[in-house]
């Protein structure tokens, strides 16, 4: 008769004789940490500070937000933008506790596709690793475009766009070799600084130069579409959470985890927040999306300048999470994960080309890929930084404490995951919809471009 199984719950064993069914799903592929005994190997994974976690992530999705967000004050006024911003970075803090939380109850875990085969079996795993490969190839690629755009700016359009989305897409490919992110921390670390730098310059550059005559809208009513558009851009803004489950993997001491999660999202929610309202103040209801473009030439060049490592670190970055997800998953547990094989090697660099290159394909080859990233982070982005996360808490307080009983003695937290759950189908269903129309009304107005030019 086989024994009741065995869980670690932050670090301490617990039995729960109602978990049959998940522990043989644990078992049927492996339980043991992915990166299990690493000081004893050649490459060593689990070598990663709290403070470079947070860092890495920084680095990651602060981009995306100083593009993006003061747009959105335009749309529905500074008010509900800032409380929707604030708001999201206060709710993605949340949700980054509990996927630390799943993490920590499973060692084991590496990426979203090993979260969903604990919870729902092999078609989840499946679905959840490839959104996430999906999903780090189409940030990659619109990480390229913004290294386009600024080399573009500080060039004076001079070069054909297709040759810079190539040559910043051999400078991600060698930025994403080193196998193991601690070889990347330090880069993270001055991308960081890059990109909050490049912020400042940005909101100086708007201060020395405000627009003569610009309206400002403290609350606008608006449209259900032009509505969905300004809840979108900040939610993607913060769409770093697919990534937790592979850095927290190479962390020497992962219950610290939730500590890079308050620096995360404590600098980004202030960041974005004051970003976003200095640069709406001083240039209005004009504001273009990259906002950088709304700065006068000189000051975007200076912006661009500083900003174009964070683009490319971050491509790179993001090419580095797709192939460590597929090489685990190759070569889990061999030596090849742990040691300086041929075979591992090769491998390993041909993930690393296979996705900067269709990085760049896609951005040069697809007029609307500015689109498809869109409907990418609305499908998968809204259930990896909240949605799922309402699924993780259910899962484990079911598996790990109780089951139903142990829900019923817990209201609030079942309230709180079931409404995550709802907000990320709602953040999915609507980002979607935006995506879907902004492709319909950039085809009908004649602004698709055409593949391969300049």
């Amino acid at each position: 008769m086989a024994s009741h199984p065995t869980y670690e719950a932050h670090g301490q064993p617990y039995v729960d004789e109602k978990a049959s069914m998940t522990a043989e799903k644990q078992d049927s592929g492996s339980s043991r940490d992915v990166f299990a005994q690493d000081d004893v190997h050649q490459i060593q994974y689990k070598t990663l500070s709290w403070q470079a976690v947070s860092l890495l992530m920084i680095a990651e999705i602060v981009s995306n937000g100083i593009l993006s967000l003061p747009s959105a004050l335009a749309v529905v006024g500074i008010v509900p933008a800032v409380i929707l911003i604030v708001f999201l970075g206060i709710f993605g803090l949340y949700t980054a506790k509990l996927l630390i939380d799943f993490k920590l109850n499973h060692p084991n875990v590496h990426t979203m596709g090993d979260a969903g085969y604990i919870m729902s079996g092999p078609v989840a795993r499946e679905v959840l690793a490839f959104g996430t490969v999906a999903f780090a190839v189409f940030a990659s690629g619109s990480e390229l475009l913004s290294s386009q755009q600024a080399l573009s700016t500080l060039l004076n359009q001079g070069v054909c766009s297709m040759y810079l989305v190539i040559i910043a897409g051999a400078v991600g490919f060698l930025i994403s070799l080193p196998r193991t992110l601690d070889r990347l921390a330090w880069m993270g670390f001055l991308s960081a600084i890059v990109i909050a730098v490049a912020g400042v310059v940005a909101m100086i550059g708007a201060g020395a130069n405000p627009v003569p005559g610009r309206s400002l809208t403290v609350a606008a009513s608006s449209n259900l579409f032009n509505a969905f558009l300004a809840v979108t851009n900040p939610v993607f803004a913060y769409a770093g959470h697919f990534m937790f489950f592979i850095l927290i993997s190479e962390m020497r001491r992962p219950e610290n985890a939730m500590k890079a999660a308050w620096c995360l999202q404590g600098f980004t929610t202030v960041f974005y927040t004051v970003f976003s309202v200095v640069v709406y103040v001083y240039i209005g209801n004009t504001v273009q999306s990259p906002a950088l473009f709304s700065l006068p030439p000189a000051w975007a060049k200076a912006t661009f300048a500083i900003a174009l490592a964070n683009f490319l670190f971050t491509s790179g970055l993001y090419v580095h999470t797709a192939a460590k997800l597929v090489f685990v998953r190759i070569f889990r547990h061999s030596e090849h994960i742990h040691s300086h094989t041929l075979l591992g090697w090769t491998v390993w660099t041909l993930l690393c080309f296979t996705g900067v290159a269709v990085a760049a394909l896609l951005a040069i080859a697809v007029p609307i890929f500015s689109y498809l990233i869109g409907i990418a982070a609305a499908l998968f982005a809204a259930w990896y930084t909240y949605g799922l996360a309402g699924f993780f808490w259910l899962h484990d307080v079911y598996h790990l404490k109780g089951g139903v009983d142990g829900l019923k003695g817990r209201p609030i937290g079942t309230i709180l995951a079931v409404l995550t759950i709802i907000a990320g189908a709602f953040i999915c269903a609507a980002g979607t919809y935006v995506s879907i129309k902004l492709i319909v009304e950039a085809y009908a107005s004649g602004q698709v471009g055409k593949p391969f030019v300049c």
